[in-house]
């Protein structure tokens, strides 16, 4: 399988389109009627929401109370909200706002950064490369961090004029923050600290960007922002919009709407995580919700194991009553799946899920 050079077809902006469709959207974006969101999605219910600060506090017994409801997440819910994660409240603002204005700059300085399906890396509109399908109700700007032989400025907005400069320091703090979660999540494996860091290659990792802009849709029952999926990748922090809420969890049969807490990221657990844990933690489907009144913007940084190293279950996680349950696999190999075929759900790990 190899990434396609070109998009199936002529790509249509979201953001045009919300601006002139008078009320219906196209049908290449109304979902079909089971992948639809639905009104019992709502409820009280909210994702784990967990204090970093703690594991400094000195206190032991809070370090150890902190470190199992980091555990627990992982294991029963596969996303958690962070605070006290040492990133500051006013570069978390800065940076989803400096994309907000980004978004709003005239369509013919967005379309210099116009991507392609080879790496996605720039402004976009659509993921997975099947003629026909049906499309998300969202646009994109993509782009690397590390390594950084892949980090391309050329390929970085130069409007708004700050926004290179504010990205760079937000990326550095979010990386920093993926090193000290994976130290946690090795320790809670019984792994050495550096198990998972190492098995991501080191110094020598991926983080990467994904902005979405989520334009306001007319009919936001017949669509989706972003369909079902699981993240292909390692670990996902999410900066989403403080004000419109439109992520949602899968738990068990229905759909959980994240309330988002004032300046804290919601971590997910990545199918990459899933197969080092050999299914220990788990990666879950997500999804995002439009509405018809507000525009959203969110910030996903992927943390990410370098791209061509063997990922498998750690030795120390496989036994003979609970063999390992994925083949080997490099993540350049894995996260040509969606890059082809868009978000699926789980299907790719379920396809990948060694016979027993």
């Amino acid at each position: 399988m190899k990434s396609p050079r070109d998009w199936p077809e002529p790509i249509i902006r979201v953001q045009s389109l919300s601006e002139s469709c008078e009320g219906r959207i196209p049908d290449r974006y109304v979902k079909p009627p089971e992948a639809r969101p639905s009104v019992a999605a709502a409820g009280d219910a909210n994702i784990p929401l967990i204090d970093l600060g703690l594991l400094e506090s000195g206190d032991e017994e809070l370090r150890r109370k902190t470190l199992r409801q980091v555990s627990e997440a992982c294991r029963e819910w596969g996303f958690f909200q962070v605070v006290n994660h040492g990133v500051e409240p006013e570069l978390m603002d800065r940076a989803r706002e400096v994309w907000r204005e980004f978004f709003h700059e005239p369509m013919e300085v967005k379309q210099r950064y116009a991507n392609s399906p080879t790496t996605y890396e720039g402004y976009g509109s659509r993921l997975g490369v099947e003629k026909g399908a049906i499309l998300d109700w969202s646009d994109y700007y993509y782009l690397h961090y590390l390594p950084c032989n892949l980090r391309d400025f050329n390929k970085w907005p130069y409007l708004p004029s700050h926004l290179r400069e504010v990205i760079t320091e937000y990326s550095t703090e979010v990386v920093r923050l993926g090193g000290e979660l994976l130290k946690i999540l090795s320790i809670n494996l019984g792994l050495r600290q550096d198990y998972l860091q190492n098995a991501f290659g080191g110094d020598d990792v991926g983080a990467c960007l994904r902005v979405n802009f989520y334009p306001k849709c007319p009919q936001p029952d017949l669509a989706l922002g972003l369909s079902s999926h699981s993240d292909p990748g390692g670990m996902t922090f999410l900066l989403p919009d403080q004000n419109v809420p439109g992520l949602q969890v899968r738990r068990g049969d229905g759909w959980i709407t994240v309330k988002p807490a004032p300046h804290a990221f919601i971590v997910n657990i990545g199918d990459q995580i899933q197969v080092m844990s050999n299914a220990i933690y788990k990666s879950v489907e997500h999804r995002v919700i439009v509405n018809s009144a507000q525009e959203r913007v969110s910030l996903a940084y992927f943390y990410n194991p370098k791209s061509d190293l063997l990922i498998q279950p750690a030795d120390e996680l496989v036994s003979p009553d609970r063999p390992a349950l994925y083949p080997a696999m490099t993540f350049d190999q894995y996260r040509l799946y969606i890059r082809t075929k868009g978000p699926k759900g789980k299907s790719q790990l379920l396809e990948l899920k060694s016979p027993r």
